[in-house]
């Protein structure tokens, strides 16, 4: 597999301050770009023809973009959901009907459970699915959809290893020829005040980009303690954040929105290679399955660009998401939901509003629909997905892997989807220890 296939060669050739202001300009027109084409939800009473929405994953994550494309469009319905859990499925059904008691038509006959369930409700007649189940799951429930001629939403992350990468940038191909919608949940691209200052950082306000420097800093999340009837494998599924085969550990399924960001400021290349370290210094009870609650990882770029991601889990620390970006003509510091500003030859901050970033990816997706033009995120959501596999890797193995290395491996670090059942024996892995564990 060539690297052409994961975009090198759109940047190769080209100068930063080349590559970015044409990347900015194509933003301009797209779901994430610098204008408002998308922002706000269009009038669609004279075309009201019904779109079926299913919603594939019903937990908190895919229950909110449910109501997210409800509101984006007043001709939307919910007409199948599905979930591996009957418990979950029936929460978020009761959540919907209750926001919605009109326009949720999902009877007991269109209630999908099982791991199956994600084709059932691809086969019942929707137009759109909405993506949530966890990040295993993705690239299969991908594919699915877009052999089917679905438009998708696709939850971040959209895979947990490379051969999963290959398969969404392989799916987006195939969503591309049958001109269908793929839209990403990494959603701080839809961010207004993000993309206002990326904007700028991209039209070159802050000159030639030398280093980008990400911080994702917070707690322990959610867990569910064992109950007697359920076996290990329904245990890990409750739990699949904490299991790498499962979520990609949370440099993947939390802290990539920081390295998407990341990318997003280098106009979307890819790096050369990366190297970095990672542990479980802290979350170290078994609850916390196999997964690390610490990495730093450095990425190298062509040009001695260096991009720097800084992430934990430690409850009890102070909390930190922010961008920095360095450049020969001025420094961008970003504060997620607090503070924008660029300093340097040309000083600026956010003054305007905040929008609902969740919302707005929604209505970006339902208003492509409605228009028949198309939004593709496919290569750069998987492009990003893979900045944080690449950051694991490195950290679990504690060598330095190229991106070419990374993305051609053919580990997979889970069963394959159709082996997946409530007694399936998995060993839920050990810990990885840098120098011992490998991962090429």
């Amino acid at each position: 597999m060539t690297m052409e296939k994961f975009d090198e060669n759109l940047w190769k050739g080209q100068s930063r301050r080349s590559f970015l202001k044409t990347t900015a300009a194509t933003l301009a027109t797209t779901s994430v770009g610098l204008g408002t084409a998308y922002s706000m939800v269009p009038n669609m009473t004279s075309k009201n023809s019904i779109l079926k929405v299913g919603l594939i994953g019903c937990g908190g994550r895919g229950t909110g973009a449910a109501v997210q494309a409800l509101n984006a469009d007043p001709d939307v319905e919910i007409t199948a959901m599905g979930d591996i859990f009957e418990d979950r499925l029936l929460k978020s059904y009761n959540a919907l009907i209750e926001e919605y008691p009109e326009r949720v038509k999902v009877d007991s006959s269109r209630q999908f459970l099982g791991f199956d369930s994600y084709q059932k409700v691809i086969d019942s007649g929707v137009d759109v699915v909405l993506l949530a189940a966890p990040p295993y799951a993705r690239p299969h429930h991908l594919a699915a959809a877009v052999k089917a001629g679905k438009h998708v939403f696709a939850e971040k992350p959209v895979a947990v290893d490379a051969p999963g990468v290959r398969s969404i940038i392989d799916s987006a191909k195939i969503a591309k020829e049958k001109n269908l919608s793929l839209v990403s949940g990494f959603c701080f691209r839809h961010n207004t005040p993000n993309q206002a200052a990326f904007g700028r950082i991209l039209d070159g306000q802050c000159g030639d980009i030398r280093s980008v420097s990400t911080y994702r800093y917070g707690g322990e999340l959610w867990s569910f303690p064992r109950k007697p009837e359920w076996t290990d494998m329904e245990y890990m599924l409750r739990n699949w954040y904490y299991y790498d085969w499962m979520s990609g550990d949370f440099i993947v399924e939390v802290a990539v929105h920081s390295l998407d960001m990341m990318a997003w400021a280098l106009g979307d290349r890819v790096p050369v290679k990366a190297i970095g370290i990672g542990g479980r210094q802290k979350r170290v009870d078994p609850i916390f399955g196999n997964i690390y609650d610490h990495f730093a990882i450095e990425y190298e770029y062509e040009d001695d660009v260096k991009g720097y991601h800084f992430t934990r889990q430690h409850t009890g620390c102070p909390s930190r998401n922010t961008v920095e970006v360095f450049g020969s003509d001025g420094y961008a510091y970003l504060q997620m939901y607090k503070e924008w500003r660029i300093t340097g030859k040309n000083p600026w901050s956010y003054e305007g509003e905040m929008n609902v970033m969740h919302q707005a990816e929604q209505d970006a997706l339902f208003a492509a629909i409605r228009k028949n033009e198309p939004i593709n995120d496919g290569v750069w959501m998987a492009n990003s997905t893979m900045l944080g596999i690449i950051g694991r890797m490195v950290g679990y193995s504690g060598r330095e892997i190229t991106w070419e290395e990374a993305m051609n491996s053919e580990i997979e670090i889970g069963p394959k989807y159709d082996d997946y059942s409530m007694d399936l024996k998995w060993d839920a892995g050990k810990i990885p220890v840098p120098g011992v564990t490998k991962v090429i």
